[in-house]
């Protein structure tokens, strides 16, 4: 790997800190919810579908993840869904908010060894407020130089960054539990990414090729990138 990096960036769900088993969670309440209206795979699929919808439209993120909860009820009960049933799906969508910071198994300690050696920076995606939140609740804010919100973890979205942060492709590297958002468009544009994996993701980051490219390292646990950094 090469080690001239100026900035080290994270991602910040599913790689700080879990995230996506609260939605895991939730979805299962929604579909026990609705279960008279469909089975829970027909359920799934079109709440599944809202979502992806909706992303150009509402973004990434809890908010807009209630949102297509409640049109999802709607549609699939022809309107007919109970006031009671769609307070619960605010509650769940509530709860989703409220749910407590647990960070990944070894994350705080490879922060601490980074920190100082290089510029670490936070490149996420969802609602902004409820990523400030996460990370304020996290204890690693004080780690990050810098924290990023997109709306989309694309290309573009990360050339900007690197424009921002005043680096060239090659000082960059991501570290994150998607493919699709955190490996891709960073290989694309000359950057380094490690790919550590969650062990649950959300269907629309997944993708069904292998990835075969010198800039790309995989690792099993987070505390692995100091032995591929050699710190």
């Amino acid at each position: 790997m090469n080690k001239s990096f100026k900035v080290i960036a994270f991602d910040a769900d599913d790689t700080l800190f879990i995230n996506e088993p609260y939605f895991d969670e939730a979805e299962e309440k929604f579909c026990a919810l609705l279960s008279d209206y469909l089975s829970k795979q027909g359920l799934s699929q079109a709440l599944f579908q809202t979502q992806i919808n909706n992303l150009p439209l509402y973004g990434y993120g809890i908010k807009g993840y209630i949102l297509s909860m409640v049109e999802t009820a709607y549609n699939v009960s022809n309107h007919t869904i109970s006031s009671k049933a769609m307070e619960k799906i605010i509650e769940i969508g509530k709860d989703l908010l409220q749910k407590p910071i647990v960070l990944i198994d070894g994350i705080e300690e490879t922060l601490k060894q980074l920190h100082g050696n290089y510029k670490l920076v936070v490149a996420t995606k969802g609602d902004l407020k409820d990523q400030h939140r996460k990370l304020h609740l996290s204890g690693l804010g004080p780690f990050f130089h810098h924290i990023e919100v997109m709306s989309e973890k694309e290309e573009l979205d990360y050339e900007k960054l690197l424009k921002r942060l005043e680096i060239d492709p090659h000082e960059f590297l991501m570290i994150g539990n998607s493919l699709k958002s955190d490996v891709l468009p960073v290989l694309n544009i000359g950057g380094t990414a490690v790919h550590i994996p969650f062990h649950t993701t959300w269907a629309h980051e997944r993708i069904d090729h292998e990835i075969t490219h010198p800039k790309f390292y995989t690792t099993e646990k987070v505390s692995d990138i100091m032995e591929l950094l050699n710190l």
